[in-house]
């Protein structure tokens, strides 16, 4: 997803606390008689201390001659002209209608931001979600320079390799804008209610990360997305589906690639590995 999609989907997220430095996150691969697809879990913000491009990881990402991407991200001005558009529709709910215990809940955050109180309120609920999980995070010093998709994709610049996206930022924005009003309610209503917690959430993500242990973030996943169904649809079940789909397709031509998704992506029963399983396609996890 694109950088901004983070604790709105705390399994596409991750941190490192500040002891850990080194990590040896999980790496899959899908082949046949002359395509490797490599299936590797990304985590969008990091602090610069961990150390995870290295071993398996790199030699994987070194044999491809391909990288695919969740999305290539915009420029900076063309993707806030999208959250323009789609999150401040003309005519659309915004915050600022919200029932005044919520309003002042919202405000109160902003305010612990050092921010105005009434600085969201021409946003509809799905973008405020998204830029206040940004808030804490920018506090407690984790950059999406040191993400996974940025290190990523400097790595395939520098190397010559083709960069490519399964998604667009429009796509991605997308998503939120068409959830219902309720669902965008409730996305608001946990974003707010998770603040206080936003630390310990991402660094318990990150350790599971870290380890490799897809069961814990499969764990997380479910229980951060279990009351909100619409939610979890269109953001996992449905792009799941649809990039096992796309790794299929590509196994039928000839190449090496390394594919690159928000981690939570790869976790679970409903996870585009289990998919791929299930469809016939080995999937063996590389140590």
């Amino acid at each position: 997803m694109f950088r901004a999609l983070l604790l709105a989907a705390l399994f596409l997220l991750g941190s490192c606390n500040a002891a850990q430095t080194d990590a040896k996150p999980a790496l899959w691969a899908v082949r046949d008689g002359d395509t490797t697809v490599y299936l590797f879990g990304t985590v969008h913000l990091l602090r610069p201390d961990l150390r995870w491009f290295e071993g398996p990881v790199r030699t994987a990402f070194d044999a491809s001659d391909t990288l695919v991407l969740e999305l290539v991200m915009p420029p900076q001005a063309e993707t806030q002209a999208l959250l323009d558009r789609l999150g401040r529709t003309p005519g659309d709910p915004t915050v600022a209608a919200l029932p005044a215990p919520e309003h002042a809940r919202l405000e109160g955050a902003l305010r612990q931001a050092g921010l105005s109180p009434q600085s969201l309120d021409r946003d509809e609920p799905w973008l405020a979600a998204l830029t206040l999980s940004l808030l804490p995070l920018q506090r407690l010093g984790y950059d999406d320079a040191s993400g996974v998709e940025q290190v990523l994709r400097a790595a395939a610049k520098k190397a010559g390799k083709r960069v490519q996206g399964l998604e667009t930022a429009e796509q991605q924005f997308g998503y939120f804008d068409h959830l219902s009003a309720a669902a965008q309610g409730r996305l608001l209503g946990d974003t707010l209610a998770g603040l206080p917690e936003t630390g310990a959430t991402i660094d318990a993500a990150v350790a599971a990360w870290s380890k490799g242990d897809a069961d814990a973030l499969a764990g997380q996943l479910n229980a951060d997305l279990s009351g909100n169904p619409e939610l979890r649809d269109t953001l996992l079940l449905r792009r799941n589906r649809a990039w096992a789909d796309w790794i299929a397709t590509r196994l039928q031509q000839p190449g090496t690639v390394f594919v690159a998704v928000g981690a939570g992506h790869l976790a679970g029963e409903s996870s585009v590995l289990a998919l791929l399983s299930r469809a016939g396609r080995k999937v063996e996890r590389l140590q």
